[in-house]
């Protein structure tokens, strides 16, 4: 019995010294998990629930006399500067085109005389001949292509020549969009918006300025297609002067509205200038027939297509379609409706004193020697 009570006793000191040393390894853990990169969670501290409605609920007394600051108002952005800037730009549109056409015609006049010149000392065919054999077939095919493009360029039409370069212009612009280093000067400067610091040169460089092609595509070919008509109507230069007018009036208009109602959102594009144009067309042509590209047995005559149009515009101006610059459309149209009936006469055929003066100073001494002061003054194409 004695044997077995000290079995007994070995066996239960050893269970405790096991359990014990078991007991101090768990312990242990924790500091090889955290001394090996094992990061232990550290235990949060108890809150009490009270504690913690306390700091998060508001009684009704506090969240009644508690209340959101009121948005600052945004002033009205002044219109005087680009008013100023659109009235001095159009003045000097119409007095450099002036000057254009007065130069134009004196280099006319220059070079037909020296063509007649030049006729007396021609060389007789064979020498041509000659010389187009000494020719290799690079150089001949360069010139047979320099030949073909100088061949299609005098088929267009005057008014299609002119508007050319408005459509290439266009097109180098909508390329500048697609850099991104050019992004941010692009939205400063053929953008247009009342809100912006500069406001009056976006007002010339946004009607050149397109980021969609198919806005500037659908523009360009109304641009194209009455291109004929408007410089038959007016002359090159001053279908210039009336188109770049026309587009900074229309984005006077567009920044009277947006100021009006509070809607500062930035525009781009030609619709207002090409507006002007199929408006003054229409105005002075009324019956003319016109139809739609897709649907070509669909016709109707330009008065009532203008109609129309003006009347869309209006509604979306009205009703505050956002879809499309309405304001500019509207200030384009009625811009080329006044233009042909009273804008010609109040302005263009008034243009003699400064193309006078303009000769005067080109060429001292024979300012009298002509009545009118030059070449072309007193004539020129106008609306009917």
């Amino acid at each position: 019995m004695a044997w077995r009570g000290c079995v007994l006793k070995w066996v239960k000191t050893e269970l405790i010294r096991s359990t014990n040393t078991t007991l101090r390894s768990s312990r242990e853990i924790p500091h090889y998990q955290q001394r090996y990169g094992f990061r232990q969670e550290a235990k949060r501290p108890d809150t009490k629930k009270g504690n913690v409605v306390q700091k998060t609920k508001v009684s009704p007394s506090e969240a009644g006399t508690q209340s959101l600051p009121p948005p600052p108002k945004v002033p009205r952005p002044s219109l005087f500067k680009p008013l100023m800037f659109t009235v001095g730009f159009t003045g000097c549109s119409f007095g450099a085109a002036a000057i254009l056409q007065y130069e134009t015609l004196k280099s006319r006049v220059r070079t037909a005389k020296d063509e007649e010149k030049s006729e007396k000392f021609s060389q007789d065919m064979t020498y041509w001949h000659d010389w187009w054999n000494k020719l290799s077939g690079f150089q001949r095919q360069l010139i047979l292509l320099v030949s073909t493009v100088d061949d299609f360029w005098s088929s267009l039409s005057e008014g299609q020549k002119t508007v050319t370069g408005i459509i290439a212009l266009n097109a180098v612009v909508l390329c500048c969009w697609r850099i991104p280093v050019m992004q941010r000067s692009m939205v400063k400067y053929f953008t247009s918006t009342p809100a912006a610091k500069t406001r009056c040169l976006p007002m010339v460089l946004s009607t050149f300025s397109h980021y969609s092609i198919f806005h500037m595509a659908a523009n360009m070919y109304v641009l194209w297609t009455f291109s004929s008509e408007i410089v038959s109507i007016l002359g090159r230069e001053q279908f210039l002067a009336f188109y770049l007018s026309a587009g900074v009036i229309s984005n006077m208009v567009s920044y009277t509205c947006k100021t009006a109602t509070r809607s500062l959102h930035p525009s781009l594009g030609a619709s207002g200038a090409v507006m002007a144009v199929l408006a003054a067309v229409c105005a002075n042509v009324p019956e003319a027939k016109l139809g739609i590209v897709l649907l070509p047995m669909l016709t109707f005559t330009a008065g009532n297509a203008l109609k129309a149009l003006i009347a869309m515009d209006t509604a979306g101006l009205v009703l505050g379609w956002r879809m499309f610059d309405h304001a500019a459309h509207l200030g384009g149209a009625l811009f080329g409706v006044w233009y042909v009936a009273y804008g010609h006469k109040l302005i263009w055929r008034k243009r003699e004193p400064l193309v006078k003066l303009w000769h005067e100073a080109r060429s001292p001494g024979a300012g009298g020697s002509r009545s009118g002061g030059g070449p072309g003054v007193s004539g020129g194409p106008g609306p009917k």
